[in-house]
């Protein structure tokens, strides 16, 4: 990409990165940016005045009429978690602000703690309902999404190739192949090459900037969705799928439960790379998911 532009904005809790090249590029980064804004204002947690806000704050009462992006997350949301029985579920929000990664809102009701994504009903004209006073976050699903509405709006300006890196969850395309690193997750100042990509979306989970130690246990803000229960720090996983909403969320899934995962993959057409440690040798190991090759690394 060595004609163009690459510019980089504070986004969604993180640094977003665009490049591209062709005609007009300079309009069509602009109008990605706004893009990726428009999901960080319509889907952030910590925004008062965001649709799931007001849905935290209000849907447990009466039905909520939002955005019709808010909506789409929503219903892929949805779709993730019926494939995946449970394994992604965007009602962990209490669990993630008692362990502080997210805020505490004074003004969101009590979760009752009974209920799950089943109870998030989706109605017609963009209105929604919880069935029960659970809460939501979309941190595990906006981002990529957020990726894919940058994506677009530089395809529809006619750029001739393009990337957009939202901290780890990124998707591009273009003529030349391009090199996928990610970082070691026992020195993330190391960054590893794991394949290479042309066209297509790759997200990447791993916990070493966010773990803690809570109760004397190392977690971080992945949750297993059925348990209940924050996941300990240790893997790298990375999803190679046709857009990044569905890498971001199966990251999630393949965090959560690798067999179930294993079976769910195909059907996104999508492929999984983890970086761990071997358990007998100590040295860190590269492998896909249902392979049973592995490479030191």
């Amino acid at each position: 990409m060595s004609a163009g532009i690459r510019r980089a904005q504070p986004w969604l809790g993180t640094l977003v990165d665009i490049a591209a090249s062709g005609e007009s590029v300079a309009q069509a980064v602009n109008q990605a940016f706004e893009a990726v804004a428009m999901v960080h204002r319509l889907m952030s947690y910590h925004d008062p005045d965001s649709d799931v806000s007001r849905i935290n704050r209000e849907a447990a009462l009466a039905p909520v009429t939002v955005h019709p992006w808010t909506w789409q997350v929503l219903a892929a949301a949805r779709e993730f978690s019926a494939q995946s029985g449970g394994l992604f579920d965007i009602t962990v929000a209490p669990l993630l602000a008692r362990l502080g990664y997210l805020p505490r809102h004074a003004d969101f009701p009590r979760a009752s703690g009974q209920g799950d994504w089943r109870h998030v009903e989706l109605l017609s004209a963009h209105r929604v309902r919880l069935a029960r006073r659970v809460r939501i976050d979309l941190g595990g699903i906006a981002k990529g999404f957020a990726v894919d509405r940058a994506l677009d709006v530089l395809r529809e300006h006619g750029v001739s190739s393009a990337r957009v890196n939202a901290g780890g969850d990124l998707r591009l395309f273009g003529p030349n192949w391009q090199p996928l690193n990610v970082r070691h997750p026992a020195a993330p100042t190391r960054l590893l090459h794991v394949t290479d990509l042309r066209a297509g979306a790759a997200a990447t989970s791993a916990g070493y900037f966010a773990a803690q130690r809570v109760h004397g246990r190392c977690v971080t803000p992945h949750i297993h969705p059925l348990r209940r229960q924050a996941l300990a720090p240790g893997s790298s996983v990375t999803v190679l799928a046709p857009d990044c909403i569905t890498a971001d969320a199966l990251t999630k899934i393949v965090l959560a439960d690798r067999e179930a995962a294993r079976r769910l993959l195909p059907r996104f057409e999508a492929r999984a790379l983890l970086l761990e440690r071997d358990d007998h040798s100590g040295a860190w190991q590269l492998y896909e998911l249902g392979c049973q090759e592995a490479c030191r690394v």
